[in-house]
């Protein structure tokens, strides 16, 4: 089954390596559904366990009192959701407020599958640098209708056929 796979570099680098870069599967995660202020101090995310731990502990309140036991039920799965199919974008967003810079988004069957793909156009990318570069200028066709303006579809930029 194919993921989606988020390539984030360090604050300030140009040319990340493979130990520099971090890469986060973007979906959802088992661990953060079934524990998710436990997984989210294993990701230090500080705030957002200190968050689902009162919840919980709310939610685990109400389900002791008589006739509030579905509401508590209902914060209880709430939050273990909403960390199961959230918590992998709380990281990337803990990570960009520090400076890291969302580098790629590939999707592939295994995160060794996507890390093969980012690193191989880094290194095409590293090797290309002395070549020109194309020249994607817009180009005036010798006997074109409408001059330099280049357009797609049934309508000019200027409003004709």
């Amino acid at each position: 089954m194919t993921s989606s796979y988020i390539f984030l570099t360090p604050p300030g680098s140009t040319s990340a390596t493979a130990d520099e870069t971090r890469t986060i599967r973007d979906g959802f995660t088992l661990l953060g559904f079934l524990f998710p202020w436990v997984w989210l101090l294993a990701h230090r995310l500080w705030l957002h366990a200190a968050a689902a731990f009162l919840l919980q502990g709310i939610g685990g309140a109400l389900m002791d009192e008589p006739g509030l036991g579905p509401a508590g039920a209902a914060i209880l799965l709430g939050v273990n959701m909403l960390v199961g199919l959230e918590g992998q974008n709380f990281r990337v967003r803990n990570l960009a407020a520090k400076g890291w810079n969302e580098d790629a988004f590939i999707a592939a069957d295994t995160i060794g599958t996507a890390e093969q793909v980012y690193f191989s156009d880094r290194a095409a990318i590293a090797t290309s640098d002395d070549a020109a570069a194309p020249d994607w200028q817009n180009k005036a066709r010798p006997n074109g209708p409408h001059g330099d303006a280049t357009s797609l579809g049934l309508f000019g930029f200027d409003g004709g056929r």
